[in-house]
């Protein structure tokens, strides 16, 4: 299972105008980029609250809520890659790429972390120098608690090549999801039975689904936003009964409550799968709509810096909490968790936006 309150970055869309930069994709990122944010700012609002308080049960449900970033985002990597490899066919040049903008970044990131966990005393010094906590670190992505999506990131990049005889032959999303769902499950059972992977969450195969989903998506992107329209009215209900079964079992997980592990992540697999379906969806409307200008242009502004945020957001939190960590009256505790969540966006995006396309942004992000 995933972290309780914590969790991650990377849709192509139709060729635009000149001038007009803001993709899908990118409004696909900043929403899931916000939603990283907001589930990180909630969690560590709910260190600071009463168990069984409205304060910290509105909180929890928020938390719980926001909880879909790192199967969306792998959804998306597995969309915008299968969509790139059937265009232009190059694997040295892909796994360059996949070098130089995934290894690399979560190679550097994961020691930093490890020295700002150190420096902040979070953890005692002699775990630098510790062999067997960088093996764990780097094999299982827990250098910091939300750097695992960046080594699942890396896994996808591998898989993918292998699957794209499956991608040439145009599966149909809905059946991508109905077998996405049933491979998912399998894989849960072989590992429940067989593999005993200590962290299953920090592997490909617990994202079997998105994976799946979006190969398909990018196989028929340019047939997305009719099938979305046509399917929507199934699918945002599906979503809505997901989510109300999902939400109980998930809220009592974290209070340490009974729950039967093979139900919450199936709920959990099922309500991320149609998040992302729709968060697709509305990207694309929001892409194709005009009244929604400078909304659109803002989350997609926000989605160009995507990978800044994420990095460097958990690091912001921590430095906040450590200088006033949220507390008072509800009303404060909220404004103050909403503050630091400000903070902890906008500060990233400022320094990602000053760093694009220079030198010293591709040897912090990679690009």
């Amino acid at each position: 299972m995933t972290d309780p309150v914590a969790v991650a970055p990377p849709a192509v869309a139709a060729p635009v105008a000149a001038g007009q930069r803001l993709t899908t994709i990118d409004t696909f990122r900043g929403l899931t980029i916000l939603e990283v944010v907001g589930h990180h700012a909630t969690g560590m609002g709910l260190r600071h609250t009463d168990v069984g308080s409205t304060t910290h049960d509105l909180l929890l449900v928020l938390n719980r809520t926001l909880h879909f970033a790192v199967p969306a985002f792998v959804f998306l990597s597995a969309l915008v890659l299968t969509h790139s490899l059937l265009r232009h066919f190059d694997l040295p040049r892909y796994f360059w790429r996949r070098l130089t903008r995934g290894a690399w970044p979560y190679l550097l990131w994961s020691a930093l972390y490890a020295w700002w966990y150190v420096k902040t005393g979070q953890r005692a010094p002699e775990t630098l120098t510790d062999p067997e906590r960088w093996r764990d670190w780097l094999l299982y992505g827990k250098a910091s608690y939300h750097l695992y999506f960046l080594l699942v990131a890396l896994e996808v990049y591998l898989v993918l090549p292998l699957m794209l005889p499956l991608a040439r032959r145009r599966p149909s999303i809905t059946l991508a999801l109905l077998v996405g769902t049933a491979v998912q499950l399998g894989l849960y059972l072989l590992n429940r039975e067989v593999l005993h992977l200590p962290y299953p969450a920090s592997t490909v195969l617990w994202y079997a689904l998105p994976t799946l989903l979006g190969l398909a998506v990018g196989a028929g992107l340019d047939s997305f936003p009719a099938w979305w329209r046509r399917r929507r009215w199934v699918l945002l209900p599906l979503l809505a009964a997901s989510y109300a079964a999902y939400l109980p079992v998930a809220m009592n997980y974290v209070r340490g409550q009974a729950v039967k592990p093979i139900v919450y992540s199936g709920l959990s697999w099922v309500f991320t799968a149609l998040v992302a379906l729709a968060l697709l969806g509305l990207a694309s409307r929001l892409q194709r709509g005009e009244s929604a200008g400078m909304f659109r242009r803002t989350i997609g502004t926000l989605g160009t810096v995507s990978l800044p945020i994420y990095l460097l957001h958990p690091a912001l939190l921590q430095a906040l909490e450590r200088h006033r960590a949220p507390q008072g009256e509800p009303q404060e505790l909220l404004l103050t968790v909403a503050l630091y969540a400000l903070v902890a966006l906008a500060v990233p995006a400022l320094i990602g936006w000053r760093l694009r396309r220079k030198k010293l942004g591709l040897l912090l992000f990679g690009r």
